[in-house]
């Protein structure tokens, strides 16, 4: 497993910056975002891509996946990430989200999706690149693994795979769901997103919240232990999402998060 850090909650540090800082604390890569306030906008990413690749390896690490909010083959610069991404030797992309419309609409949605997903597929398989669906809590179609498994279908996962978050599995089926869904994914697992989340009480509502890895509900152990039984060699990226503390705790934080998973890791 290549173990990567998510640049979202660094972007206020320049690029060179931000990736000597990530190498020191450890990191194998980065899982660069290349969406509208992102490292790189999409409209710039046929020239600023190679140049974030070069400052990034000259620091030592490797950008092995990027994020976009790609949902659509036809939209302004998709094909443009894609084609970028592959001459950079990107393996693995994130795509963007799709809302849930309300009760009722869920089905025409899947198959909306679906369609969407089959011209995003091409681009996947002209490009060589692995495009996949995150699992998202709350009001996003892909919330519920089950839906995730319908959404892709007959899809080869090589090319249009599952980008499974645990926590946010956790959110949503804290039991036994996030077994089950990894369960029903197992085969079409192509990258792994970790986080911990916990119910926190805020006034008269509890609110899913990002807390440091191994104080939430994640059995992160566990979690481990399957991917390792299914044999997952692809990007595992850690997700330094803390909204109430400053850049500098937050930086600490991702030493704390690293060294966690890759103490779970060795004894996995």
């Amino acid at each position: 497993m290549n173990i990567v850090v998510f640049a979202k909650m660094f972007q206020k540090l320049p690029l060179p910056e931000f990736a000597s800082i990530m190498a020191d604390i450890g990191f194998e890569g980065v899982d660069l975002t290349v969406r509208p306030g992102g490292y790189i906008a999409p409209e710039e990413v046929e020239e600023k891509l190679p140049e974030a690749i070069d400052i990034v390896k000259s620091k030592g690490l490797s950008i092995p996946i990027i994020t976009t909010s790609i949902v659509d083959a036809n939209e302004p610069y998709a094909e443009e990430t894609f084609k970028t991404a592959s001459e950079c030797g990107v393996k693995y992309l994130k795509l963007g989200y799709w809302l849930y419309e309300g009760f009722g609409k869920l089905k025409a949605q899947i198959e909306n999706i679906r369609k969407s997903l089959r011209e995003i597929e091409k681009l996947s398989r002209k490009y060589c690149i692995n495009a996949a669906i995150h699992t998202h809590s709350g009001m996003f179609l892909t919330a519920e693994p089950a839906v995730v498994l319908e959404i892709l279908r007959d899809f080869n996962p090589d090319f249009v795979g599952a980008y499974i978050d645990p926590g946010h599995m956790v959110v949503e089926g804290g039991l036994a769901g996030w077994l089950m869904g990894m369960d029903m994914l197992n085969n079409r697992i192509r990258m792994v997103a970790v986080k911990d989340f916990a119910w926190i009480k805020r006034g008269n509502s509890w609110k899913a919240e990002v807390v440091p890895l191994g104080e939430g509900l994640v059995p992160w152990r566990k979690v481990f232990e399957i991917l390792k039984r299914i044999d997952f060699k692809g990007p595992v990226s850690i997700h330094c999402e803390y909204e109430e503390i400053s850049l500098r705790e937050i930086i600490e934080q991702a030493r704390k998060d690293l060294n966690y998973v890759r103490n779970i890791l060795s004894s996995v």
